[in-house]
């Protein structure tokens, strides 16, 4: 995970006041709210790593729409740090955890920690315009979350069964991983902002 925290890092680093209200990928959040998220998913999923059970872990990621003040460049690189240096302990991918109000497997819930940096990094990059390349051990940790999801019946964790972030995006078979990836979150590989 050290790697692909990293990655967002220098990604976030690079973003400039003016690209906070940019769009991005994910419809309902611009730029400032994607931030916004990762600083709140860095430390609910630095607790579920170190089974901190305290309030963050029950508390639905869509429930409010987040945002950043004015510190976001100091706190998300020590959150994101945080974050990844938890799940470097093998203890975090043992026995159950929560995270967003739902019970589930250690390695699960790495892997659904993984997935958001990776899914969620290919967003930043997109939003604002810049070259985006996680390392093959993220990709195929993103994959292996997503690829059983989107073959599965719709569940009833989500109000139309879509899967952990929308309907997959079909992607020919000799796609580059990544636009796999993407498509399997629901996202067009293809996307760009409106200019």
């Amino acid at each position: 995970m050290g790697p692909q925290a990293r990655l967002v890092v220098r990604i976030a680093g690079r973003i400039t006041d003016e690209q906070l209200a940019a769009p991005t990928p994910c419809p309902d959040y611009a730029v400032r709210h994607l931030l916004g998220h990762l600083l709140g998913l860095a430390g609910a999923f630095e607790e579920a790593a170190r089974k901190e059970f305290g309030p963050a872990l029950d508390r639905n990621p869509g429930s409010v729409l987040p945002d950043v003040g004015p510190t976001w460049r100091e706190e998300l690189p020590k959150a994101l740090d945080g974050m990844a240096g938890a799940w470097r302990d093998p203890a975090a991918w043992q026995g159950m955890t929560r995270a967003g109000g739902i019970d589930l497997p250690g390695e699960v819930a790495g892997l659904v920690a993984l997935d958001e940096l990776v899914v969620h990094g290919w967003d930043l990059a997109r939003a604002t315009g810049q070259e985006y390349a996680p390392d093959a051990a993220s990709l195929e940790g993103a994959r292996a979350l997503l690829s059983p999801a989107a073959q599965a019946e719709p569940a009833g964790d989500t109000p139309d069964g879509a899967g952990l972030f929308g309907t997959p995006v079909p992607v020919p078979d000799g796609a580059p991983l990544l636009d796999r990836v993407i498509g399997l979150s629901g996202r067009d590989p293809g996307w760009r902002p409106r200019v």
